[in-house]
C-alpha cells in the first residue's frame, strides 16, 4: 500500500488551483505547467530578424547607417544582435544569451534568451527561448562607391619627374606594408606618378601625410565646387592634393649649389645618392663624408641629377688601394663607416683593346677589388648640362663616379627565391622599360639592408632554398628577413571567431 503523508509535509506543500497536484506554496498557487499554459513572458518579442552583411568589406549594419566588423560567435555579434531586441526585452528581464551552433553557410544565426519576468502575485517566471536571425546579403555605401569605380570626393596625385621609377616601387610597398591602400577607390598608375582616389577628404590628407613622413616632398591643394543645396547650405567639393616628389633617385650623380655645399659640412659639390627614405643621403666618394638633405632643405636649394640610369656604362677594376687615413678639411662633417675609401685605376670594358685608363676616388672600396666590373658615370667624356657644374672649377670634377658593383643580372633573378606584393592599380601608357627599372629595385633591397627594414620580403616557395653563405657571389637576402605568404580563406559571413561563452 502507498504510503500516507505525514503531517508535517502536508503542511508544506499545496494543491495546484487548476489540475491539483501537490505543488511547494507559491504567490500563484499554480503549477509551472499550468502558469506557463497561462502566461507567456516571451509574448511581444520577435522569434526571427535579419541581419545586413556586405560580403565586400565582410562587415554587418548597425541601424541606422554605421557597419561593424564581426566574426562568428562573437561578443560584437552578440552584442549586435541583442540591439535589435532591445526595445522588446525592456519588459523582461535578460538572464542568459549565447548562439547555438549553425551551419557557417547556411545564413542562419541562432540566438538562445533566457528570460524572466513576475507574473500573477509577484510569482518569478522563467523561460528559454530561440531567435533566429537570418543574414542577408546588402553591399555598403563604401564598398558601392569602390565597385562604381567613378565616384570620388578626393585625389591624391603623386608626382616625380624622373625616369626611374625606384622611388616609387619603394613607396609602393610602405603604403602596402601600413595597409593605406584599404581606403582607396581605385589606383591609377600614368607616366610620371600615381593617382589615389578617396571617398573623403580626410582620408586624402592622412594620405599626404604619410607621404610627407615617408619621402621627401611638397604638396599643395585645391578644391572644385560640384553643387550647392541652398536649402540646407550644404556644399558638395572634390578635392586634389598634389605631392611632388624631389627628382633624385638612388645612384644619382649630383652637383649641389656651393653654397648648399658649405653648409653640409665644406663637403664636394659632385655628390652620389645612396638612398632615399623621408631624406635624401648623399655621399661624397672622394671623402666619405655623408650628409641627409630634408624636403624643406631641397626646395630652397633645388639640385638635379647629373645622368640617367641609362648612361651608366660598365668599368673594370685595374688596380685598386684602400686609402687608410685622409686629411680633412676644417668643419668637415661626419664620415660614413660602412664604406671604404680607395683609389682605381678603371678601364671601359668597350675600350679594352686600348690603353686609356682612368683614375678615381671611390667609397666601394669594401668590395672591389681588381678585376671586379662595376658600374659608373664617365664625366670627362660628357658635357655637363648643369648651372653648378658648368661654374666649378674642371680641375674638381673627377673623371669616373663609380655607383655599384656589377653582378650577372640572370645568375640573380635564378637564385632569388623570395617576392614581393604589389598594389591593384590600373596601368595606362606603360614604358617597355619598366621590367628592367622594377629589377634594379630588387637588386638594390638585395644590397641595401637599411631600406629592407622597411619592406615586407615574402618567401618565394617555387625556387628552392640553397645556402645564403656565398660570399662570392651577388649580396642575398636571408630566410629570418623573409616572411610567410599566408592566404586566410574566410567565410562569407565573416571570420571565424571563439566560442561565447555567457
Amino acid at each position: 500500500l502507498p504510503s500516507v503523508p505525514d503531517s508535517s509535509s502536508l503542511c508544506r506543500c499545496s494543491l495546484c488551483c487548476q489540475c491539483g497536484v501537490p505543488i511547494p506554496p507559491n504567490a500563484a498557487n499554480t503549477c509551472v505547467g499550468c502558469l506557463r499554459a497561462q502566461v507567456d513572458i516571451t509574448e511581444g518579442i520577435p522569434k526571427q530578424g535579419t541581419l545586413h552583411f556586405c560580403k565586400q568589406c565582410e562587415r554587418y549594419l548597425q541601424p541606422p547607417g554605421t557597419w561593424v566588423q564581426c566574426t562568428l560567435e562573437s561578443r560584437e555579434l552578440l552584442a549586435l544582435c541583442l540591439k535589435k531586441l532591445k526595445a522588446s526585452l525592456s519588459k523582461v528581464r535578460l538572464i542568459d544569451a549565447g548562439f547555438i551552433w549553425t551551419e557557417p553557410h547556411s545564413k542562419r544565426l541562432k540566438l538562445k534568451l533566457t528570460v524572466q519576468k513576475e507574473v500573477i502575485n509577484g510569482a518569478v517566471l522563467q523561460q528559454v527561448f530561440v531567435v533566429e536571425y537570418i543574414v542577408q546579403s546588402q553591399m555598403c555605401e563604401d564598398c558601392h562607391r569602390i565597385e562604381a569605380k567613378d565616384f570620388w570626393k578626393s585625389v591624391v596625385q603623386v608626382r616625380q619627374k624622373t625616369l626611374h621609377k625606384k622611388t616609387f616601387y619603394y613607396l609602393e610597398q610602405l603604403i602596402l606594408k601600413h595597409r593605406l591602400h584599404q581606403n582607396t577607390l581605385r589606383i591609377k598608375e600614368i607616366h610620371d606618378g600615381l593617382d589615389f582616389y578617396y571617398s573623403s577628404k580626410q582620408q586624402a590628407q592622412k594620405m599626404v601625410d604619410f607621404l610627407q613622413c615617408t619621402v621627401p616632398c611638397r604638396s599643395k591643394s585645391s578644391q572644385r565646387l560640384i553643387s550647392h543645396d541652398i536649402h540646407s547650405n550644404v556644399y558638395n567639393y572634390k578635392s586634389t592634393f598634389s605631392v611632388e616628389i624631389v627628382p633624385i633617385c638612388k645612384d644619382n650623380v649630383v652637383c649641389l649649389s656651393p653654397k648648399l655645399a658649405q653648409s653640409l659640412g665644406n663637403m664636394s659639390q659632385i655628390c652620389v645618392c645612396i638612398r632615399v627614405t623621408s631624406t635624401i643621403h648623399l655621399i661624397d666618394p672622394s671623402t666619405l663624408q655623408i650628409a641627409e638633405i630634408d624636403s624643406n632643405t631641397y626646395w630652397r636649394h633645388p639640385f638635379n641629377s647629373l645622368f640617367h640610369p641609362k648612361q651608366l656604362e660598365e668599368f673594370i677594376i685595374m688596380d685598386i688601394n684602400r686609402v687608410q687615413e685622409k686629411r680633412r678639411g676644417a668643419g668637415a662633417g661626419a664620415r660614413s663607416n660602412k664604406h671604404t675609401l680607395a683609389e682605381a685605376w678603371v678601364r671601359k670594358t668597350s675600350e679594352l683593346n686600348t690603353d686609356h685608363q682612368y683614375f678615381c676616388c671611390t667609397h666601394l672600396g669594401h668590395i672591389l677589388n681588381p678585376g671586379d666590373l662595376v658600374l659608373g658615370f664617365d664625366l670627362a667624356n660628357c658635357n655637363l648640362n648643369d648651372e653648378f657644374a658648368n661654374k666649378m672649377n674642371p680641375h674638381n670634377i673627377p673623371d669616373v663616379v663609380l655607383i655599384k658593383k656589377s653582378y650577372d643580372r640572370s645568375k640573380r633573378q635564378r637564385r632569388r627565391n623570395w617576392k614581393l606584393k604589389e598594389l591593384e592599380r590600373d596601368k595606362e601608357g606603360m614604358d617597355t622599360d619598366d621590367e628592367r627599372q622594377y629589377q634594379d629595385f630588387l637588386e638594390d633591397l638585395e644590397e641595401d639592408e637599411a631600406i629592407r627594414k622597411n619592406v615586407n620580403i615574402y618567401r618565394n616557395a617555387d625556387v628552392p632554398v640553397e645556402s645564403d653563405t656565398d660570399d662570392d657571389g651577388p649580396p642575398r637576402i636571408s630566410l629570418a628577413e623573409m616572411l610567410e605568404d599566408l592566404h586566410i580563406s574566410q567565410d562569407a559571413t565573416g571570420g571565424e571567431g571563439a566560442n561565447m561563452m555567457t
